[in-house]
């Protein structure tokens, strides 16, 4: 580690030190030196075939879809409608129920910055939930406190 951290930073100063000796700004020797990433950068439709190709495969097992499902919730995004029921399936498959379950509840969860998002979600995917005999989180009762009782202030009202 120290040696990476050093040798960049005498590449960076060895950067610097030429642009001044050949009359250069310092900033432009300083961009001169920094390290660039050449990375093409993902579509959306790639990045969709991408996780829907990680959760049909035949054997993913347990751990790496809730690998591909914790990726999925951890991004600044909701999951497309094809991703969620390539986890759904993936899920069926494990005959896990109750992990379909709580990736329903992160979907939610992610979506709630526009309340139309869940909606539009809910109907893509409904016909696949209907033929895996999937319950969404509404249907059964996890959108309401387990232990939720009347306000005090509503009992003689």
């Amino acid at each position: 580690m120290m040696r990476l951290f050093s040798q960049r930073m005498q590449t960076a100063v060895r950067g610097s030190l030429t642009a001044v000796n050949r009359n250069m700004q310092p900033a432009a020797a300083t961009g001169a030196a920094r390290f660039m990433s050449h990375e093409v950068q993902e579509t959306d439709e790639e990045f969709d075939a991408r996780y829907v190709a990680y959760f049909s495969r035949p054997d993913i097992d347990g751990w790496e879809v809730r690998k591909g499902m914790n990726n999925l919730i951890g991004m600044d995004l909701v999951p497309d409608p094809k991703i969620i029921i390539a986890a759904l399936r993936a899920c069926r498959r494990l005959n896990d129920y109750s992990l379909t379950t709580r990736f329903l509840e992160a979907v939610k969860m992610r979506a709630e910055t526009n309340k139309d998002i869940y909606p539009y979600v809910l109907q893509e995917i409904k016909p696949v939930l209907e033929e895996l005999g999937i319950s969404t989180p509404e249907e059964l009762g996890y959108d309401k406190p387990e232990l939720a009782l009347k306000s005090v202030f509503d009992v003689h009202g």
